[in-house]
């Protein structure tokens, strides 16, 4: 399984794209990554998003344009999870999202399988009340001898995603990571949606926000 990682946008907001022989998958949508797959010749079976945040779904509608690609997600699309107001009442610029539709919800669902992937879901509120985190594996043949976690922005390399905005919860936030993230493997790679990859036993062993208990 090859892992590439596109970054891009005011927020310099992390993409991935997840290719294996079953499909190609991409995980957030940040600004410009639709025109770097069509560069690059790739159309996506899957884009799967971690929250609805505004830099990490500029890009859908594009991807739907472009590749036609199914989009699924926790929530429906909405002004008050893409944050467009506040953002551009905040800095100043235009921050409207083009609109976009998607195909499934996965509020009820714990594992899915789709382009060749098994997907594991673990829903961490408390940086947006919609963040999924993704634990993915080939859904045939031998599982990955690393496990591997697209955490959106719940938990980074020496930090955890903010919680000052609307609907954010500090202490629901880390519960979640405690309760869901820390129990996985240490070797497991965190790939965040900002900033460089980690792993969980890092993060439990140094991250000042929240060490393990």
């Amino acid at each position: 399984m090859k892992i590439d990682v596109y970054t891009g946008g005011y927020f310099q907001t992390n993409g991935y794209l997840v290719i294996h022989p079953g499909g190609r998958l991409v995980i957030d949508a940040p600004e410009g990554m639709a025109d770097w797959l069509k560069q690059q010749g790739i159309v996506p079976d899957l884009l799967l998003l971690t929250h609805l945040h505004y830099d990490h779904v500029i890009d859908v509608a594009a991807f739907q344009t472009e590749f036609g690609c199914p989009v699924w997600s926790f929530a429906e699309p909405d002004e008050d999870l893409t944050l467009e107001t506040l953002l551009t009442d905040v800095i100043g610029w235009n921050f409207d999202v083009p609109p976009f539709t998607v195909d499934r919800t996965l509020q009820d669902e714990t594992e899915v399988e789709a382009a060749g992937f098994r997907i594991r879901l673990d829903h961490v509120p408390g940086h947006s009340p919609d963040s999924l985190c993704y634990r993915l594996e080939p859904a045939s043949g031998a599982p990955l001898a690393t496990p591997v976690l697209f955490g959106g922005d719940v938990l980074f390399r020496d930090g955890i995603g903010r919680t000052d905005f609307p609907h954010g919860n500090h202490q629901l936030l880390i519960d979640g990571i405690r309760e869901k993230l820390y129990r996985l493997p240490d070797e497991t790679r965190v790939f965040p949606g900002h900033g460089p990859d980690t792993t969980i036993g890092r993060e439990k062993r140094s991250n000042p926000f929240v060490r393990a208990l």
